[in-house]
């Protein structure tokens, strides 16, 4: 079965929904994996989202802690652009029904502080459940959007190519054999965390799209570059609660095993140091007895401030008020992806990409805190402002190719995959480590699209042979070494 639809965006996150949104009054076509909009990573979002509205703080400061925590590896202009746009992008989410958290007086808009930011500057909404509750709100929005057709339980498995051009997707899932043709394929698919032995995020979060736009010839960037989350709730299972940084804002310390300070000495900003920081001191620190998030004592109104951290503990028998929280580091969100440049644009014409599958550098070697809802909502609002400004024509004559993202692996196959990239591009990383792991991975690279997925990620983290952000290698040659030939 065959038809047409104007505007194909596939993702139902954050970056997704608000892509179809402004895409109004072109109408679009939004494909999600999980039947509703709230089977995404975006929902399991917990810290919030930056933007610099407190009297003290200025877009240049959100600008400058951006940088620091991405290695001075961001593209400049993006990142002041972000910046700039994050109060927009507050008072837009408040219009579509986004009701965040306000002082006790029910005054002004309630400001947190995390890792890597000089200033309160995160605006939450119902404590925890900022992901949650942005999403619901977006997706009620989509509902009710009448330029916007959603079906979930789909699963994009192939592009039609025609003159080396995107110009339609086969659908998988729900909707088995369809196709579709169109003048614009918008990829919002998420990130690869779930291809990790330990994770913050949903199973879904695995790379489909990213593996499927490679096999098509899109060009990747920065793939080496993974963000992991210091305070993942310890368990043994593959996908973890998160336990937001918000609670070290607001006190709570990292401890080891004997309960001494895990951060003491080893940064200026301490337990709220960036994330690349602190994540290596928890792995550590998990190969040497364990690590724990200690917030007892701290006065916190669980119910109203943490309630999504708090459930989780409770679902384990732990009280977080009461007790040490065991922790451990955790894949949690992807800096690499398909290159992009700043209007969204891949390398190959008719596909574009937003969000976390994309990568036009704004976050550098490592994002900072609080950055990532934002990006959603202000790239994906970006881009679909100007594809409904732009419809291109369809593309004729030649013939039609349509590429697939190939067999996946499933069992064993998928749980080698898993150990191999948690144990050798995990928070710190080796050459020995990665040949080793680059050696065992390739036959699940032939057996599929999981494996190839994973060689590319640790030949990427093998060609770059320093430390920068989250990229760490404990045999890093230097980068004065490098640049004189002698390595």
């Amino acid at each position: 079965m065959t038809h047409a639809a104007p505007l194909v965006v596939v993702g139902g996150g954050i970056a997704g929904l608000c892509t179809a949104l402004a895409t109004a009054p072109r109408p679009v076509l939004l494909l999600g994996r999980g039947e509703r909009s709230e089977d995404t990573a975006s929902t399991m979002a917990q810290g919030g989202i930056a933007a610099a509205l407190g009297p003290a703080d200025s877009i240049g400061a959100h600008v400058a802690d951006t940088l620091l925590a991405g290695a001075f590896r961001n593209d400049g202009a993006l990142v002041r652009a972000l910046a700039a746009a994050a109060p927009a992008a507050i008072e837009w989410l408040r219009g579509h029904g986004v009701d965040f958290d306000r002082d006790g007086d029910g005054g002004s808009l309630q400001l947190g502080r995390e890792g890597g930011h000089q200033f309160a500057r995160i605006v939450h909404a119902g404590g925890d459940a900022t992901g949650a509750r942005v999403v619901a709100a977006l997706s009620h929005a989509v509902a009710t959007a009448p330029h916007v057709r959603w079906r979930g339980g789909i699963d994009v498995d192939g592009l039609l190519v025609r003159g080396g051009a995107v110009v339609g997707v086969r659908l998988g899932g729900a909707g088995a054999g369809e196709v579709v043709v169109t003048d614009a394929v918008v990829f919002a698919t998420g990130g690869i965390g779930a291809l990790f032995a330990r994770t913050t995020n949903p199973a879904g979060a695995d790379g489909s799209g990213l593996a499927l736009a490679l096999a098509a010839g899109a060009r990747s960037r920065d793939l080496e570059f993974v963000q992991f989350h210091p305070t993942a709730l310890d368990l043994p299972t593959h996908s973890l609660p998160l336990l937001t940084e918000a609670l070290r804002g607001r006190g709570a310390r990292l401890v080891d095993a004997d309960g001494r300070p895990l951060m003491a000495g080893l940064h200026p900003q301490g337990d709220l140091a960036p994330r690349d920081v602190v994540a290596r001191r928890v792995w550590q620190a998990g190969c040497n007895g364990g690590a724990w998030l200690d917030s007892t004592g701290l006065g916190i109104d669980w119910q109203r401030e943490f309630p999504t951290a708090l459930a989780a503990c409770t679902a384990h028998g732990i009280d977080p008020a009461a007790v040490l929280v065991p922790v451990t580091a955790a894949a949690h969100f992807h800096m690499g992806g398909l290159a992009t440049d700043a209007a969204g644009n891949t390398s190959l014409p008719g596909l574009y990409a937003v969000g976390e599958v994309a990568c036009n550098g704004v976050h550098g070697a490592n994002r900072l805190a609080s950055n990532s809802l934002l990006e959603g909502v202000v790239s994906g609002r970006r881009l679909g402002a100007r594809l409904a400004r732009s419809a291109c024509a369809f593309r004729r004559g030649g013939g039609t190719v349509l590429v697939e993202r190939g067999r996946g692996l499933s069992g064993a196959g998928l749980g080698a995959v898993h150990d191999l990239l948690w144990r050798a591009v995990g928070p710190v990383r080796s050459g020995h480590g990665l040949r080793s792991a680059l050696a065992a991975v390739t036959p699940l690279a032939e057996a599929g699209w999981q494996g190839r997925l994973a060689r590319d990620l640790m030949e990427a983290a093998a060609r770059r042979r320093i430390s920068v952000g989250a990229h760490w290698r404990d045999d890093a040659v230097p980068k004065a070494q490098l640049e004189s030939g002698v390595a």
